[in-house]
């Protein structure tokens, strides 16, 4: 890792936290059996409430960081943006559909059944069309990263999930003959990511306004960083404890998950990171931009998946696999960056 930076304690044994909660999930729910239907059945409009409030919990505190007034600054280096953009939403999603396709429906095919390979592909196609708002900050800070840049990269990156999300799910969802509930799909944009961006922008405005962009950053912003991994513990403990059955009798499903995955965030980096080096974009931009590209807004993908094809469905567990296996990986391709730093 780059000179004396260190990851924070919480966000370097997240791996190790994942995996303590879907043990501990899996054994809840083999314990409880269906007296856990009680919480999978608290729903509104297809959308579980306890689940709704951890992940709202989750994500607000990423909204907060977002600042919109510094899109303008990126005139000054509009190369790295594109860049960013192209990757994330004009090939990311479809290399993701390609290798959850691959995987899925053809090489496991003596595994998973062909009624249930559908949505695993689906869970998957939501991690792909999920480009990372949260995790990256860390990953650039810790390859030495603009961290203005990335700002810019990340808060452009949350207006076209605003537009680009529905309509792109949809489209790969059809294509994998996934029948998409619009309304639903619309419901969840709107209540995990419009309504706690426009909620953050608002604090964020209000706040700074008022005490200052200092005290924002070093005294209010720290304190929700807990609340967002806390958060996200308890949602993979009620996921896993919902799962537990499903796991319990193939363990080997979390591990043939896990495979294209992996697969899919090296391919990601190194096209990203090849490829900005022949347009010449500096290092300090091209790090975090293979980041972005590799990494994934795994609670937006959870909290659709789920609102989508339920907490037990194939779907949900795809994305929560993709928690497990991001951070190794993602601390992988750090020290790769800082190895190859130019």
């Amino acid at each position: 890792m780059s000179g004396d930076k260190k990851i924070a304690f919480f966000e370097k044994y997240l791996t190790l936290w994942v995996a303590l909660c879907i043990a501990a999930g899996v054994l809840i729910g083999n314990v409880a059996g269906d007296s856990m239907s009680f919480l999978s059945n608290l729903e509104v409009y297809n959308v579980n409430i306890p689940i709704a409030i951890l992940i709202w919990l989750m994500i607000y505190p990423m909204m907060l960081q977002i600042d919109f007034s510094s899109v303008k600054n990126v005139r000054k280096a509009p190369k790295g943006l594109i860049w960013t953009v192209f990757i994330n939403w004009l090939i990311k999603p479809f290399t993701m559909a390609f290798f959850a396709w691959v995987f899925f429906d053809k090489l496991y095919a003596a595994y998973i059944q062909p009624e249930l390979a559908g949505e695993y592909i689906a869970g998957a196609i939501l991690l792909g069309v999920a480009p990372c708002t949260a995790m990256v900050f860390v990953w650039s800070y810790l390859t030495d990263g603009d961290p203005n840049y990335t700002l810019v990269q990340v808060s452009v990156n949350d207006l076209i999930i605003l537009v680009a999300f529905v309509p792109l799910v949809g489209f790969l969802l059809g294509i994998t003959n996934v029948t998409v509930p619009y309304d639903t799909l619309v419901a969840s944009v709107v209540i995990f990511v419009v309504i706690p961006l426009v909620a953050g922008v608002l604090t964020n405005k209000g706040l700074v306004s008022k005490y200052g962009e200092e005290w924002f950053k070093s005294s209010f912003l720290p304190q929700f960083k807990p609340l967002s991994i806390i958060a996200l513990l308890l949602t993979l403990i009620l996921l896993f404890a919902f799962q537990g059955s499903n796991i319990l009798n193939n363990p080997l499903i979390i591990v043939l998950i896990a495979i294209p995955l992996i697969i899919q965030t090296y391919f990601i980096f190194f096209l990203a990171w090849y490829g900005g080096r022949k347009l010449n974009i500096k290092y300090a931009i091209c790090a975090p931009s293979s980041m972005i590209g590799a990494s994934n807004f795994f609670e937006l993908a959870v909290a659709v998946a789920i609102a989508l094809f339920g907490l037990e469905s194939p779907a949900a567990l795809v994305t929560v696999v993709g928690v497990l296996v991001e951070v190794p990986v993602m601390l992988s391709l750090v020290a790769l960056a800082n190895k190859w730093k130019y």
